[in-house]
């Protein structure tokens, strides 16, 4: 499934680190084919977009890269609506927020693939209690951590592993030695840092 999104990439032409570290190596799938995906490929040339499919792109590229469908970012847009902040920020902050988003920034998950899968398993603990649900909108002050069984698995080194090399975001806490990370405040959204663009996605639910 993980190889299908990676064409979906290369489709779109971006890389959203779907593999974690993988990504940044040499053995990325959209560097070592830095062109769409089938026979032509190569030979495709980009073609000027109308304004409607410059929203559906950047739509596609965002629910790539948050791994959610589309059922899941019209409800996120109908709560960011309802906000007294910008629909913009709002929507962003939601899906910052969401439990698999944050195991993945944070460094306890290699990629958002394998948050899905942990969090699933039952490996994850958000204030002590185990949550299933990935969407799960974490709230300043809530903890995340991993549970006992994990920490027996070859998969625990190589997450102490990766987390040397992460650099968390400012708005979470990340006790690197025991594998604790709290949210201290509210995602930081600034779009430059994005590969999406969240207003032709609004213009687009506004209609």
């Amino acid at each position: 499934m993980l190889k299908v999104k990676e064409k979906k990439e290369r489709a779109l032409g971006v890389n959203l680190r779907l593999k974690g570290i993988r990504c940044s190596s040499p053995k990325c799938a959209l560097k070592r084919n830095p062109f769409p995906p089938g026979m032509h490929g190569k030979k495709k040339k980009a073609k000027a977009l109308s304004e409607y499919g410059r929203q559906l792109k950047e739509k596609q590229i965002l629910k790539l890269n948050y791994l959610i469908n589309e059922r899941t970012l019209r409800r996120i847009f109908k709560e960011s609506q309802k906000s007294k902040e910008s629909t913009v920020t709002k929507l962003i902050e939601i899906l910052e927020s969401r439990l698999d988003n944050v195991l993945f920034v944070s460094g306890l998950s290699l990629s958002k693939a394998m948050s899905k899968n942990m969090i699933r398993d039952g490996h994850v603990l958000v204030n002590n209690k185990k949550v299933k649900v990935r969407g799960y909108e974490l709230k300043i002050g809530d903890v995340i951590s991993l549970d006992e069984k994990i920490k027996k698995t070859p998969l625990f080194k190589t997450i102490i592993e990766n987390l040397k090399n992460i650099n968390p975001p400012s708005w979470l806490d990340v006790d690197k030695e025991k594998l604790i990370v709290k949210v201290i405040k509210k995602p930081e959204v600034d779009l430059s840092l994005y590969e999406f663009n969240v207003e032709p996605i609004i213009d687009l639910f506004s209609r």
